[in-house]
This record gives C-alpha cells, sequence and structure tokens, in this order.
C-alpha cells in the first residue's frame, strides 16, 4: 500500500522558512513524479513544485519561483520542500502526491497524502 506522509507544517512570520516533508513508502515503481500542492480555504488547488525520479527535472508555479525549493533524498525515500520568503498569501493545507508517469509538470496524481497545514502571519 502506498503512502504518503507530509509534516513540517506550521505558524510563521512573513519572511520566514519552512521545510515540508513528504514520506513515502510502499512504493514499487521505477518511474514517479512527486508533486506538491495547496489549497487555501475558499479557493482552487493550486499545483506549487515537482520532481521527477527519471531525470530530476522540477516544476515551479510561477507564485513561488525564486522562494522554493523542492529536492529529494532517495536513500529517505522523502521529498522536501524549503519554502523561504515565505507571504501571507502562501497560507494553505499543502498536499504531497505521487504519480506513476514521471515528468514534470504532472497533471494526473494516483496517491495523495493527507496535508500539512502552513500559516503565514503579517
Amino acid at each position: 500500500e502506498v503512502q504518503l506522509v507530509e509534516s513540517g507544517g506550521g505558524l510563521v512570520q512573513a519572511g520566514g522558512s519552512l521545510r515540508l516533508s513528504c514520506a513515502a513508502s510502499g512504493f514499487t515503481f521505477d518511474d514517479y513524479a512527486i508533486g506538491w500542492f495547496r489549497q487555501a480555504p475558499g479557493k482552487e488547488r493550486e499545483g506549487v513544485s515537482c520532481i521527477s525520479s527519471s531525470d530530476g527535472s522540477t516544476y515551479y508555479a510561477d507564485s513561488v519561483k525564486g522562494r522554493f525549493t523542492i529536492s529529494s533524498d532517495n536513500a529517505k525515500n522523502t521529498v522536501y520542500l524549503q519554502m523561504n520568503s515565505l507571504k501571507p498569501e502562501d497560507t494553505a493545507v499543502y498536499y504531497c502526491a505521487a504519480s506513476v508517469v514521471a515528468g514534470c509538470p504532472q497533471y494526473d496524481y494516483d496517491y495523495w497524502g493527507q496535508g500539512t497545514q502552513v500559516t503565514v502571519s503579517s
């Protein structure tokens, strides 16, 4: 059974940083992509970032380019999202998701985590 568990969310002041983690288990796929999404109250879910296993390629939404960095530690089966220069508009529940198809950006994900809350105060 594939499981994705996010952690690292919390409350931070504007301009601060957080690092989210997405720990994956039950993965037996050779090629995959891991994506980070976020959803704020009353808003649609937004794709934030993605990393592909095949070539390490990455994708960032324009709203986070230059501030967020996605990375992976294959030995730990964990993908990270380093978030710097956080803004109040980054406040949302952040989810990680896994696709059995490699390549970023990715539009079809097969597995989802439960989410972690990120709140940025002004």
